[in-house]
């Protein structure tokens, strides 16, 4: 059995990464820690987990951590940088759920996260962990930079068209909504049910974090001279899990049918377990990828123009953060890739 840590175990992505990889057939959660939660049993946390976990929250400690074959961070930012110089000395794998590794630029990452890099010497060697886009650099990391969920969402929809050059890559708009899960499990006003039901508003225009990460993913599949520039409004939308991403890119030559767009999209995923392709003219709905480590995509061309529009949907704890980080562990480990992973959706 594989033997697990998991390094910030309070937050939702923490209690996701425990509820799939509980049913893992090949791993065994060894070590989960809170520095405020210490001593705590996890399922007086989380009630859901009783009966299959006696775990209590520890201490985090580099020492009870390298026992482990593979420690996932699901921490906010500027946690995992702190300690992954000496996990990654003791030859620990790791796979880090929050952003520290995955902007490229240390310079960079610090414009967006307000602060500067504890260890920019390791970003070049962290592999962004997008199965989809990375699989053999996945493979043989020691360091996996586990994607954001809306970068997962809006470059799943984007990549076909961004490999074979079929779209004008300054132009291209994500207009994207999440559930509130994605703000995390902290005590905010804005998260209130009173503030967030019945209501949908958009957030983070002059600029969110997750649009360097998706435009510095997209350039390295673009083979074209001009560069990758995204128009990305993220919005908040009043359920609690669930993301769908609604794409804009226009075609570079007119004469490109909706039929051969559809043709790429599934060739592209043909072989992929975790993404779905619809068939054409489908409306993909949230609800059905709810619990699920499953992207669902369809291809539009209204009213035949050169706009194509394409929706994306994903559980954006599932593959969106946790299932996404479990998938990216069995691939590093050897593993069969849909180990604990095949989860259906829940509906309603």
């Amino acid at each position: 059995m594989v033997k697990v840590g998991i390094v910030g175990g309070t937050g939702y992505t923490g209690v996701e990464l425990l509820r799939i990889l509980v049913n893992h057939p090949n791993a065994e959660v060894a070590a989960i820690t809170s520095r405020a939660e210490a001593g705590v049993r996890v399922d007086s946390l989380y009630p859901n987990l009783r009966g299959f976990t006696d775990l209590a929250f520890s201490e985090p400690n580099v020492d009870v951590l390298a026992s482990c074959d593979v420690v996932f961070f699901a921490t906010p930012h500027n946690v995992a940088m702190n300690m992954m110089p000496e996990l990654l000395a003791k030859d620990i794998r790791v796979i880090d759920l929050s952003a520290d590794f995955r902007i490229q630029d240390a310079d960079l990452w610090s414009k967006w996260y307000g602060e500067p890099h504890a260890c920019p010497d390791l970003l070049p060697t962290a592999v962004y962990g997008l199965p989809e886009l990375n699989r053999e650099a996945i493979k043989t990391a020691q360091l996996v930079a586990c994607p954001g969920c809306y970068p997962t969402s809006v470059q799943l929809g984007l990549l076909p068209l961004v490999e074979q050059g079929l779209v004008d890559t300054t132009r291209l708009i994500a207009n994207a909504a999440s559930g509130v899960s994605g703000a995390g499990r902290q005590a905010k006003v804005d998260n209130l049910l009173s503030e967030v039901s019945d209501s949908y508003k958009a957030y983070g225009i002059p600029g969110h974090r997750h649009l360097p990460e998706i435009e510095q993913g997209l350039a390295t599949v673009h083979s074209g001279s001009s560069d990758i520039s995204l128009t990305f409004t993220p919005h908040l939308a009043p359920m609690i899990r669930g993301m769908h991403s609604t794409l804009y890119a226009e075609l570079l030559d007119s004469s490109v049918s909706l039929e051969s767009v559809q043709s790429l999209f599934e060739e592209r995923y043909a072989n992929e377990p975790f993404v779905d392709v619809l068939p054409a003219g489908s409306h993909p709905q949230t609800r059905t990828v709810k619990g699920a480590n499953i992207c669902r995509l369809a291809v539009h061309r209204p009213q035949g123009r050169d706009t194509l529009v394409i929706l994306s949907v994903i559980d954006n704890l599932v593959k969106g953060a946790s299932g996404q980080a479990v998938q990216n562990m069995n691939i590093m480990l050897g593993l069969e890739e849909t180990a604990g992973l095949n989860i259906v959706a829940l509906t309603p």
